[in-house]
């Protein structure tokens, strides 16, 4: 196993995608790969199905940590690659097999070269839900290990190998998951009226929930509110008895998230009493913004503008969801996108991230962790 290169245990991985707390054979994979190694510098700790390994410094002055998610997403896979998934209907169509191995390789590299300082890697679960991040952070097994950075990156199909983007504060936005849930009565579709109607009713929801951005939200903020499924009815001549609204909310703050949220509840409110029926919310998984830590980021951008293998972007903040956010809101820390120069996008049946960013992102965190540990 560990004669395996970063690009093999890539395509092993990327083989066995699981959902959030069902990565069991992810696990497996990590721990056999982590035993192959020298043990004298690591304490390695299991936590549901994630896991958090400590490799210990030679004088360490301060604890840094190092992320990487390890599930896959529930697509299925549409890349015709020679590893393909083997698990139907997931796929790791976000990259997080990539981060593993990127991941694996920094800690291989560390174990091997140590640098001063402690480094805790933290393989994290249930990034894409129900949410890992938060109850790890909250967790025995990490808290006894105090961390004073963090770090964290996320590969980007738009930029080309090589290239390290990230900017200093906001990355990231604060999401939520949204589902509603719309109950009135049934019936025959030739009597209307002794029914309650709820394509109607959802129709009218989904309308009125645009108007939330457009008109409540400051034209100098940022918002989102997209519902990407509406399921209702059952065949063509019976009025449904309920609908179903699954979507997400997306905010640049996290007093805009709670101001869209009150909005949805009135709209909704609204719904129930023009259409007569009975309305529940739920929004599931919620994220935190990442918010880059300004002296960290500019320490990180200064040393990686000054590699040569290296194109340092400063970029704009993003619209996307990532659960880091919660270990960012805890500790000081920076994630960065990783260019992997991909045709298809994240969450896209088709991605197929360049492998060669692998070693290029490797040997830029290693690199940075040796200068940090060296400060």
């Amino acid at each position: 196993m560990s004669n395996k290169t970063f690009v093999d245990i890539r395509r092993d991985l990327h083989q066995i995608p699981e959902l959030g707390f069902q990565e069991f054979k992810t696990q497996a994979y990590l721990l056999k790969y982590l035993h192959s190694l020298k043990q004298d510098r690591m304490d390695i700790q299991t936590w549901k199905t994630g896991l958090i390994v400590k490799v210990h410094g030679k004088n360490p002055k301060q604890t840094i940590g190092y992320r990487a998610d390890i599930d896959g997403l529930p697509i299925e896979e549409e890349t015709n690659l020679p590893f393909h998934s083997l698990h139907k209907g997931n796929m790791h169509a976000c990259g997080h097999d990539f981060h593993m191995s990127i991941a694996l390789g920094i800690l291989t590299h560390i174990v091997n070269h140590p640098i001063n300082d402690d480094i805790v890697f933290i393989f994290q679960p249930a990034e894409e839900g129900p949410g890992g991040a938060e109850p790890m952070m909250n967790s025995e097994e990490l808290k006894k290990w105090k961390l004073d950075q963090v770090f964290a990156l996320h590969i980007a199909p738009e930029y080309p190998v090589g290239t390290i983007a990230t900017k200093e504060g906001l990355l990231f936005a604060n999401t939520s998951e949204l589902f509603i849930d719309l109950k009135g009565k049934g019936g025959h579709a030739a009597y209307p009226h002794h029914t309650k109607d709820m394509v109607v009713a959802a129709a009218h929801l989904i309308t009125q929930l645009q108007t939330i951005v457009s008109r409540n939200v400051d034209p100098l903020d940022s918002a989102v509110v997209t519902i990407g499924k509406l399921t209702s009815g059952t065949v063509q001549n019976i009025i449904a008895e309920k609908a179903r609204l699954e979507g997400t909310i997306r905010t640049l703050s996290a007093e805009s998230m709670t101001e869209t949220k009150k909005r949805i509840e009135a709209v909704v409110k609204g719904i129930e009493v023009a259409f007569e029926c009975e309305a529940a919310i739920d929004y599931g998984s919620n994220y935190y913004q990442v918010n880059n830590d300004p002296a960290v980021t500019e320490s990180f951008v200064q040393f990686m503008s000054e590699k040569e293998e290296i194109n340092l972007v400063l970029c704009k903040e993003a619209m996307t969801g990532e659960d880091f956010g919660y270990m960012l809101k805890e500790v000081p820390g920076l994630m960065f996108w990783l260019g992997v120069a991909s045709e298809y996008g994240l969450h896209h049946s088709k991605l197929n991230p360049n492998e060669q960013a692998i070693e290029v992102a490797i040997d830029a965190v290693c690199s940075y962790f040796h200068h940090l540990s060296e400060q």
